[in-house]
């Protein structure tokens, strides 16, 4: 029997224009959407289908954003049949769309909740002085080393796959540790277009905000496991899952680890359940004999329904 990962992506899969053709076709998308906008008083719909794309990027916006997108595709395949998964990971910010998905906290707490933590996360290091990078074609340890060797506050925030490491910290530390990278052998460097250097110790600051809003939320244990960023594995108990999530702000993301344990726990089947296609190419390259579907078009989400 094959047993079905559902996998959320972070920031970074926003783009405008996402799920439109989703949208005309199934209501509950725009529906979504509407929820999530009273939440924060935005016309959010709007927001994602004109832009302007850098608003878009903006922290505070793209984690309410991104967190609407994957529960409303989650609404529409539950709502049309889909098969319940048997387990979940999100990324960074997907890891808040798996506790919504799994009945930890309720759609509007969610949307909220990330909204605050954008906020937090944009005011702990002031716009330009922190910076984020992509490092491809070197093996994990070689790229914290690089880390190690050069001024300054830089680190890996995200082991994505096999040899695709992103690093974070400031600006400067991030150049330096980008051009020891190269020196060292690396394939591909690429910066990234964020709005913070996140999951390094730089995102300390938000942490004592965060714990404040984390707090308030009735946080309940999710009714479907997922394995969590920080450690790839599943909390014990709140007590676990409110440490786990404190820890993941400025803690490396474990990407690779958390679908290596996704496979071990049976997941032979994964799908992608949010805008964008970043986290099928990254199991692709974890492990190339999963399966693995995105649902963010009409084709696609019928072809997945239809197998499941």
């Amino acid at each position: 029997l094959m047993s079905l990962g559902f996998v959320f992506p972070g920031q970074g899969s926003q783009t405008v224009g996402m799920l439109a053709e989703m949208a005309e076709k199934y209501t509950v998308v725009r529906e979504t959407f509407a929820e999530a906008g009273e939440v924060l008083g935005l016309d959010m719909w709007h927001l994602v289908s004109e832009g302007p794309q850098q608003r878009l990027n903006q922290t505070e916006i793209t984690q309410p954003v991104l967190l609407t997108a994957s529960t409303a595709l989650w609404r529409a395949w539950h709502g049309n049949g889909g098969a319940r998964p048997d387990i979940l990971a999100g990324h960074s910010l997907g890891e808040y769309s798996a506790l919504v998905c799994a009945g930890a906290l309720t759609f509007a707490e969610g949307v909220a909740l990330v909204h605050q933590r954008g906020k937090l996360m944009q005011e702990a290091v002031p716009e330009g002085e922190g910076a984020m990078a992509a490092i491809l074609g070197l093996d994990d340890d070689v790229v914290a080393a690089c880390c190690d060797q050069v001024e300054g506050v830089v680190s890996p925030a995200n082991y994505n796959a096999p040899s695709q490491v992103v690093i974070a910290g400031s600006a400067d530390a991030v150049a330096a540790a980008t051009e020891a990278c190269s020196a060292a052998g690396a394939r591909k460097t690429v910066a990234l277009q964020v709005s913070g250097p996140f999951h390094c110790e730089l995102m300390e600051p938000a942490k004592v905000g965060f714990a404040e809003a984390l707090s308030a939320v009735d946080l309940k244990m999710p009714e479907i496991p997922i394995v969590h960023n920080v450690d790839a594995t599943v909390a014990k108990d709140l007590v676990d899952l409110r440490k786990k999530l404190m820890e993941q702000i400025a803690r490396p993301v474990q990407w690779t680890r958390c679908m290596l344990a996704m496979i071990d726990s049976g997941a032979d089947e994964f799908i992608e359940c949010g805008a964008g296609k970043v986290l099928a190419g990254l199991i692709k390259r974890i492990d190339r004999k999963m399966l693995v579907h995105n649902i963010e078009t009409p084709d696609a989400f019928e072809a997945a329904l239809a197998e499941r």
